[in-house]
């Protein structure tokens, strides 16, 4: 896994912990805020993990809440965690809120499914790939400069294989034939897929053209899971101004359905490489 300490997953430990209290309670967010003297919007804040809560808030909606005072610490502390900086927070305006968000689900994740149809996945694309793709989405930048976004990505990688999380990838073929930054370029990422194919972490599966239609064959998804159960499985999907998050577990084990049926529609292993290879000799 990626990191058991990331602020980001403390703090989504802590806001499902302080939802289930105050209903346990009997509150309505109103109710609640109105007894912490603030707006009932950031007590769902709070609750949907989005922003971060102080210690002493945390203390106070504890009392709220009739939480016995020798069982607040441990809560109060999480709260503690939860404010730390995480790697991203170096790059300051160049990352965006939802997907600094990401970032720390990311980089605490002991698992990523993922599904992609038009692209490489962030986390297996060669340098130049990723400059390509980086340079193709330059519109109207608002974080930060295109050389820090840039970096920003590569530190995301390098994070990411330091203690690198199982990934699980399904791609459409569709995926590997888009030519970004040209034959060359195309065929380095192609080439580095194979490559990486068989590392002990990497499970690489593709959809051929030749398939069909199949579920969700245009709704790219990630599902991260976390070592410890408490954690839960969270969906995102991203899009060009954010991310939507699903953390319904009715929902979320919808998609896990989906993506056990992916994985049955794509080749295996071993004939995902040879369509790879195949794609590779075309170029």
């Amino acid at each position: 896994m990626a990191s058991p300490h990331s602020p980001t997953v403390r703090r989504r430990r802590l806001a499902l912990e302080l939802r289930r209290l105050r209903e346990a309670a009997k509150l309505t967010c109103e109710e609640a805020a109105e007894e912490l003297e603030c707006s009932a919007s950031k007590i769902s804040r709070v609750e949907t993990g989005r922003v971060s809560v102080s210690p002493r808030d945390v203390r106070d909606l504890l009392a709220i809440y009739g939480v016995p005072e020798d069982q607040r610490d441990g809560l109060v502390q999480l709260a503690r965690e939860s404010r730390q900086k995480g790697w991203w927070h170096a790059f300051g305006d160049s990352v965006h809120p939802h997907f600094g968000t990401y970032l720390g689900l990311e980089n605490a994740a002991s698992q990523i499914r993922l599904y992609k149809t038009a692209r490489i996945p962030t986390l297996l694309q060669t340098e130049d790939y990723a400059r390509a793709v980086h340079a193709a989405g330059r519109v109207g930048g608002q974080f930060g400069s295109d050389d820090r976004q840039f970096a920003l990505q590569m530190e995301r990688r390098r994070q990411a294989s330091v203690n690198p999380p199982r990934v699980w990838a399904v791609l459409d073929e569709g995926a590997l034939r888009r030519q970004v930054g040209g034959p060359e370029v195309t065929r380095q990422q192609l080439e580095y897929l194979c490559e990486v194919s068989s590392s002990p972490n990497l499970f690489l599966q593709v959809i051929p053209f030749s398939g069909g239609a199949y579920v969700a064959m245009d709704l790219p998804f990630v599902i991260l899971s976390f070592p410890d159960p408490v954690d839960p499985d969270v969906v995102c999907m991203g899009y060009p101004t954010g991310c939507l998050w699903i953390e319904d577990m009715a929902e979320v084990d919808r998609y896990n359905l989906f993506f056990h049926h992916l994985q049955a529609t794509a080749l295996s292993f071993d004939d995902s490489v040879a369509l790879i290879t195949s794609v590779l000799k075309e170029l």
